[in-house]
């Protein structure tokens, strides 16, 4: 049960429209008379295409317009979306194949948008879609994290993305090297579907040349300057709005093919169009969340502290480079290599792959559950090997003075790792792990417990603005650059601002997701909405308070120096007048003071934040039957000083059920010729209420010095935690078994096959 102090844990406001109906998602928001979409996607991982005739779906009743690849180049749009590359470690850029919003000469992936078909109707659309012809050669499917023989792409013969690397091999070898321990371990950090709650969707209009897109995602700004080059308009002649958006995690963040072909389908056939994936299309292209390899050592001295730590990973690219995929296993995956553990000798190897599979990019989290896993799951590892007790070895280890300086070039301004994980470990009884073992193994039960303490680098631009405006009908809007896709952001700045100005939040409309109405915002991302926002509006608070401080000494017949501001009154000795922030607004529109009604500004966080926390799992598992049943899970985090504690535990409940769902059950499995198997929730084993039990959480806030508020983001570290944990309680329940080396998803049918000492592949 949560704790929450002297916090205020308000409800969020916009849940009422939510489940009211009255919610405004892609499909509530389409132009009235819109067509309707439909793709003809790959039915095959990786050909070459010899024949796409399009003209009797041309004629098909009730088409508007049928593009392919060769429409939109003749049209002048570009045929690469792009994205973010690195520099190799040899320091030459990496490799950047073209990706198109059709599919040109190649089939690379099964669902790869290959035409665009725009009708009346769906039916109409999905009807002419089957009157196109496509024909191609199949090419062997490159499904391998390894050179391939058959190249996806020309600007990489050998199918390797890039080859990156970190930190000082040769003084990590030389740790090893006088090392009395070294402890190894292969780790599978397996793909997943993220499967939000709304499919991905978007619509495109014209007016006097001017595109208008809107889509389901994760801020606006980004795709705005992708489609002003994309198709050669000025900034004023594009406009990209978000509506409510129903999850986004990541994978809603960059840019689709989709996006182009919509807008220059509405533009072609000067009517709107709009587009909404169905589950499977969504699963089939959805950017895909983690998917990477690790090979990975710990080197301790005799007294089991950590000398050095190496990692070598090869990770999937899928068949396109995405917006961050190349970011998220190199530089952000280094962001916290090393955790809060007191270690500097460290080497990162990264390689990535093309494969003929859909492409990898964000999922909550980003590169630090990936790494947190493989470290947590190393130290666990350790423990076992050294015969130390888990607890014992990590706070041996912790950091502990600070700022601290990270190996890969962090600085964790506090912590109190130690004090946050006994405080998680009282909470989840740890001392009566051993009863409760002994109670499962009379019912000839296997029981485990797991830790994992992480921490999180808040990523994103540290930047933002806010924009505060009060409005004739006694309300006030703040406009802000960053875009909510479930975590409650209306109540959250509507609540922040209150505090600060003490205009009431019931006053008070949260104004996002509008490139018109806003002119810039980093978007939501790497837990970084909260505290940017926040900062952001206090920076906004300072400029209104100062702005109105000479007219209200007029006002209240004082000097400006003696006014002061309680969060919710002017005052000044000798005045009988205290205005709140509203009175004072409605006495400057009746003044004609419009200057004094608008308020805008930019601030910049000083450095990052770094929550982090104890996750505990307990498990049972069945050995007649290999199903494992998460019995008890127990949180305690750091997240600096709260906002609102409850959306704060709303994000940790969510992340947790996310981590839990990899670890248990969720896997996106391809067979040889890279056709998906798990393209319906027939197959891809989502979790259900009943597989997590009532989740234990309780926080100690360490305040922050990286931001005035003392706040550390908090939207990802659920999932940087669970993982590890549910993955080590069940490492602990199987060790006494003989199992050694035990990967996710733990199925029934994987743990049974463990059990019986035959382990096999992901399935």
């Amino acid at each position: 049960m949560e704790k929450f102090g002297k916090s205020q844990p308000v409800n969020r406001v916009e849940d009422v429209r939510f489940l009211t109906g009255h919610g405004r998602y892609m499909e509530d928001v389409a132009p009235d008379g819109a067509l309707h979409a439909f793709f003809l996607r790959a039915p095959v991982a990786h050909a070459t295409i010899t024949t796409l005739d399009v003209t009797e779906a041309r004629e098909a009743p009730g088409v508007a317009a049928v593009l392919t690849a060769a429409d939109l180049e003749a049209a002048g749009v570009a045929m690469h979306i792009g994205a973010t590359v690195l520099k190799n470690r040899d320091g030459n850029r990496a490799a950047e194949p073209q990706r198109p919003p059709l599919a040109v000469d190649r089939l690379r992936f099964v669902g790869e948008p290959v035409a665009i078909v725009v009708a009346e109707t769906l039916d109409q659309a999905k009807d002419a879609a089957e009157l196109i012809e496509l024909d191609y050669e199949d090419l062997e499917p490159q499904m391998e994290l390894e050179p391939g023989e058959v190249a996806i792409h020309d600007e990489a013969p050998d199918n390797r993305a890039f080859d990156w690397a970190l930190g000082d091999e040769a003084a990590t070898e030389a740790a090893f090297a006088r090392a009395a321990h070294v402890v190894e371990l292969d780790v599978d950090d397996h793909r997943v579907i993220v499967n939000s709650m709304e499919p991905r969707g978007c619509h495109a209009e014209w007016q006097d040349g001017k595109l208008t897109l809107a889509f389901g995602g994760q801020g606006v700004w980004g795709i705005k300057d992708r489609l002003i080059k994309a198709f050669g308009l000025d900034e004023d002649k594009v406009q990209v709005l978000n509506p409510d958006v129903g999850g986004g995690f990541g994978m809603k963040a960059g840019p689709y093919p989709e996006y182009w072909a919509i807008a220059q389908a509405a533009r072609v056939a000067e009517r709107p169009v709009r587009w909404i994936s169905d589950r499977t299309e969504a699963m089939l292209t959805d950017n895909g969340g983690r998917d990477v390899y690790h090979r990975a050592a710990l080197a301790f001295d005799a007294d089991h502290r950590l000398l050095g730590y190496r990692v070598h990973s090869r990770s999937n690219m899928g068949a396109y480079l995405s917006q961050f995929a190349q970011m998220i296993q190199s530089n952000l995956f280094a962001r916290v290599l090393t955790g809060c553990y007191d270690v500097q000798d460290t080497f990162l190897h990264v390689e990535g792959f093309y494969t003929n599979t859909t492409p990898v990019d964000a999922y909550r989290g980003a590169g630090r559950p990936e790494a947190i896993y493989l470290l947590e799951r190393l130290m666990d590892r350790a423990a076992r090997e050294l015969g130390e007790d888990p607890f014992e070895l990590r706070r041996k280890n912790f950091i502990t003075d600070f700022p601290y300086k990270t190996s890969t070039g962090e600085t964790y301004d506090v912590g109190e790792f130690g004090r946050v994980m006994d405080h998680g470990a009282s909470l989840a009884d740890v001392p009566g792990f051993a009863a409760r073992r002994e109670e499962s193994r009379k019912k000839g039960r296997l029981r485990g417990l797991g830790l994992c303490y992480y921490i999180e680098s808040i990523l994103g631009d540290p930047s933002e603005g806010a924009k505060v405006e009060f409005n004739a009908d006694g309300t006030v809007s703040i406009y802000v650059g960053t875009q909510s896709n479930g975590q409650g952001h209306e109540t959250v700045y509507a609540q922040f601002l209150a505090d600060q100005t003490g205009i009431p939040a019931s006053k008070i409309d949260v104004v996002q997701g509008d490139s018109d109405r806003i002119a810039q915002g980093g978007g939501t991302g790497g837990s970084r909405s909260v505290t940017t926002q926040a900062n952001a509006t206090l920076a906004t608070v300072a400029m209104m308070t100062e702005a109105f401080l000479p007219y209200l000494a007029e006002k209240m017949g004082v000097e400006e120096a003696d006014i002061t501001f309680d969060d919710e009154t002017f005052r000044a000795p000798g005045s009988n007048l205290s205005p709140t922030f509203l009175e004072a607004a409605e006495m400057a529109r009746a003044d004609g003071r419009e200057d004094l009604l608008r308020h805008e500004a930019r601030a910049k966080l000083p450095g990052r934040s770094y929550p982090n926390g104890a996750h505990i799992a307990e498990v049972e598992i069945d050995p007649e039957t290999g199903v494992v049943t998460l019995e008890r899970y127990t949180v305690c985090d750091d997240f600096g000083n709260l906002i609102n504690p409850k959306l704060a535990a709303g994000q940790v409940h969510g992340g947790v059920a996310q981590g839990v769902g990899q670890a248990l059950s969720e896997s996106a499995v391809y067979d040889e010729d890279g056709q998906l198997l798990t393209a319906t929730f027939m197959d891809y084993a989502m979790p259900r209420s009943f597989d997590l039990p009532m989740i234990e959480l309780e926080f100690d806030p360490v305040p922050s010095t990286a931001n005035p508020m003392g706040m550390k983001g908090c939207g990802e570290a659920g999932t940087v935690g669970s993982m590890a944990a549910v993955s080590n309680a069940v490492q602990d329940a199987l060790w006494e078994q003989g199992v050694r080396q035990a990967d996710m998803p733990f199925t029934p049918l994987r743990v049974w096959e463990m059990l019986q000492g035959n382990a096999v592949e992901a399935a």
